[in-house]
């Protein structure tokens, strides 16, 4: 998918990934009683904020990363008909491996 967004500062554009529809015990849930996800892949990374001097800082997470953060962090936005989140590092908790 090619991202027509491109993020500024410290900002990286983020595509949520959905819980799984159907429990443990084989209930069937809604989507109003779906928990937010909370887990995403970074689909686009801004360059980094800068510090006093004018000197960029590096971010630590980059394009193809996935990444755990804050439930109710970001802007929620919908581009050709994707879910995605434009998230500051900051909101970012953690990058999630799998092994």
């Amino acid at each position: 998918m090619a991202i027509s967004i491109k993020p500024l500062g410290d900002r990286v554009v983020v595509e949520p990934i959905e819980q799984e529809e159907i429990t443990a015990g084989g209930i069937v849930l809604p989507d109003s009683a779906k928990e937010k996800p909370q887990q995403g892949n970074v689909l686009a990374a801004g360059p980094g904020a800068r510090d006093e001097d004018g000197k960029r800082i590096a971010m630590d997470v980059k394009v193809g990363d996935r990444v755990l953060y804050a439930k109710y962090a970001g802007t929620e936005l919908k581009l050709d008909g994707k879910k995605l989140l434009i998230l500051r590092e900051s909101d970012i908790l953690g990058l999630v491996e799998s092994k």
